[in-house]
């Protein structure tokens, strides 16, 4: 597909998409004859903290890769503020899994959240002292600033997904994508990651999170997409967040404690 460039030489919008943060048309996805994500379209509203849910194995993640680049679709536009992922990728900040990460390599804490600044040190590499108490500055907004050169597979699993987060705050990108970023960790650094979410959206910027926790969706996010390998729905919390959306979405898979807590839902 021809694509057309502005005089700044940056392709131009993509026809049909709009300039939201991250807007998915059409997109589909699959790993064999059956469809791990089919025919999506997703709408991300700028300055506000997105969740994804839905049950295992619904495509949540696959989502996000799809959307990122990391898993090719069958078919399906992407764009990122209007325009091409490639055109955008320096605006977008991304936390994997931890789950996917190899954390036997054998580097340091300061050196992964160094990571994030890989753009703008080039292909030298050259660190300087202020490259560092940038990257100090985002292990302290995570409360890792003490254990900067401590080897990443020493720490914990909640440590570890706080170091992750810190490298991606020093991207100082505009959207930032993450991949069940809960998962696994202990409550103080559930608390101190949601801590710091909030305050990137305070600052206008725009964060989507895989989610797998539905007690906590109304009380950290803004807006849902609920999703079981096509969407279900999208929108506000307090409008899509219901018992009757999450029922179509999980079906029978829903635990018994979360059935419970959908009671208190609207239907």
């Amino acid at each position: 597909m021809l694509q057309l460039a502005t005089r700044d030489g940056s392709p131009a919008p993509a026809a049909g998409l709009d300039h939201s943060p991250l807007a998915i048309r059409g997109l589909t996805v699959s790993y064999g004859e059956k469809p791990a994500v089919f025919s999506v379209d997703m709408t991300v509203q700028p300055g506000a903290m997105t969740a994804i849910i839905g049950p295992n194995g619904a495509g949540k993640s696959t989502l996000l890769k799809a959307a990122l680049g990391i898993i090719r679709p069958l078919s399906g536009q992407v764009t990122v503020l209007g325009r091409s992922l490639d055109a955008q990728r320096a605006r977008i900040a991304y936390v994997p899994q931890r789950a996917s990460v190899d954390w036997d390599f054998p580097t340091h804490v300061m050196d992964v959240v160094l990571m994030g600044l890989n753009r703008e040190l080039g292909l030298l590499g050259r660190v300087r002292a202020w490259h560092k108490a940038r990257a100090m500055d985002c292990l302290r907004r995570v409360g890792m600033q003490d254990f900067a050169d401590r080897q990443i597979g020493q720490l914990s699993g909640g440590q570890q997904q706080r170091v992750f987060l810190a490298r991606a705050l020093a991207q100082d990108a505009e959207l930032y994508l993450l991949d069940e970023p809960f998962a696994g960790v202990d409550a103080a650094t559930e608390k101190a990651i949601i801590s710091v979410l909030k305050a990137l959206k305070d600052a206008g910027k725009t964060v989507v999170a895989v989610h797998h926790d539905l007690s906590t969706v109304a009380d950290y996010f803004d807006n849902v997409f609920l999703i079981n390998t096509r969407k279900v729905a999208e929108g506000p919390v307090s409008e899509v967040f219901t018992a009757g959306n999450l029922q179509a979405a999980y079906g029978g898979r829903l635990a018994t404690a979360q059935v419970d807590q959908l009671s208190a839902l609207p239907a």
